[in-house]
């Protein structure tokens, strides 16, 4: 691609910049993830300040076209999966209707004994082992979430069911069992070694953390979620619409 600025225009440099930047990151080979040239050799390619340079990059940053790292350098942003809150399906169902491919990069079953907070949830007595299941899924590039849920016992689970399918899917067809109600909390954290290892991500960077409480048709507890979604590779909508409101 020719990078060029033409200097005689009366078109801002950095807007000149700017347009070059959106034009070279649709290329394939930094849509792949290439880095961008650095700051000091692109600036003297184009013949402009590295700090007219760094106003188009901020821009582009801004836009969530571009994502810099301190170390590291610049390069195309990954295109962000989005999940809305009036939308519950489990994952694979809500990311197959979006048309998103999704890949197991981690699956554990295990059997626990409750914390103080899954007996309250549950409503079980503080010796009856509790089924979690630990998965971290993606796309075929990287892995964008890790999920750990607890299901009540009077479902029936084993730990022997094949928890590829979608996990909703499993509870209705397998187990009679519908859920019907989420509730749901929502915070910011930032990764530590362990999740910094499950995300392939550095510590210290953003993560969204979603504490999800599921419960049946008769209002039952049925499943205590809690998911880490990398903060750059995820969006989480709340869409609300008014009802009922007269005056």
């Amino acid at each position: 691609m020719n990078l060029r600025i033409d200097h005689s225009s009366p078109i801002p440099l950095h807007l000149q910049a700017e347009e070059l930047l959106r034009k070279m990151i649709t290329q394939s080979e930094y849509q792949s993830g290439k880095l961008l040239p650095n700051e000091v050799d692109l600036a003297k390619r184009l013949a402009i300040s590295r700090a007219t340079l760094r106003q188009a990059i901020n821009k582009l940053v801004y836009e969530g076209l571009l994502v810099r790292k301190k170390g590291v350098g610049t390069k195309v942003a990954s295109r962000k999966v989005s999940s809305k809150s009036n939308n519950w399906l489990s994952f694979s169902q809500e990311m197959a209707a979006r048309g998103v491919p999704i890949k197991n990069f981690e699956l554990h079953v295990s059997w626990e004994t409750p914390d103080d907070m899954l007996v309250r949830f549950f409503g079980i007595d503080p010796r009856q082992k509790v089924l979690k299941l630990e998965r971290v899924r993606g796309r075929q590039e990287g892995p964008f979430v890790y999920f750990v849920s607890f299901f009540h016992p009077r479902i029936g689970l084993t730990g022997d069911e094949d928890f590829t399918r979608p996990l909703y899917d499993i509870l209705e067809k397998d187990f009679h069992v519908v859920a019907d109600l989420s509730k749901e909390e929502i915070s910011a954290l930032v990764a530590d070694e362990f999740l910094a290892k499950k995300l392939e991500t550095d510590t210290g960077e953003p993560v969204l953390f979603r504490k999800r409480f599921v419960f049946d048709q008769a209002d039952r507890p049925l499943e205590y979620n809690l998911g880490y979604y990398k903060g750059d590779s995820f969006n989480y909508t709340v869409e609300s619409r008014r009802q009922g409101i007269s005056g």
